[in-house]
């Protein structure tokens, strides 16, 4: 699938993505080059699909390291969210099955269970080798932290 219209290659220190009161914010302390590309209004892909796509692709330091991230930003349709990131998983994803995936859902609030969620989380992994996160309105994470999670120590 061609992403370059819909995508741009950044460097930031904070990489920020926002829709109402949501909020995800990657922070980039080493400046890694990444991917940031517009899914949902700018890929044509069929049927629902999240709302952005990262692609860490071999950066300087780490040759070996290839990440997807797959971020939703809702409101409270929680199991909606799944599906459009699977969806965009399975249309988009270069490896559906084995390249390392980030997910993450940032919802103003979480009407599902517990253990709804942790099901949820075991078939993520399971089938799209996926980590699956939730967090409400704003959360932040560290690309440096997900790229040391994919590199094996020499």
């Amino acid at each position: 699938m061609d992403l370059d219209k819909c995508s741009e290659i950044i460097n930031h220190k904070n990489i920020s993505i926002k829709e109402n009161k949501s909020k995800i914010t990657f922070f980039n302390k080493n400046s890694i080059e990444v991917n940031k590309v517009q899914v949902d209004g700018c890929l044509n892909i069929p049927g629902v699909k999240c709302d952005w796509l990262i692609i860490i692709d071999k950066p300087k330091d780490y040759p070996n390291v290839y990440i997807e991230i797959y971020i939703e930003l809702k409101g409270s349709d929680v199991k909606h969210a799944f599906k459009q990131i699977e969806n965009t998983i399975n249309n988009i994803s270069i490896d559906k099955k084995d390249a390392t995936k980030y997910c993450y859902v940032i919802t103003t609030r979480c009407p599902l269970s517990s253990p709804e969620i942790q099901n949820k989380k075991k078939n993520f992994k399971k089938n799209y080798n996926a980590v699956l996160k939730f967090q409400t309105t704003v959360y932040t994470e560290n690309i440096n932290k997900l790229i040391s999670g994919c590199v094996s120590p020499e």
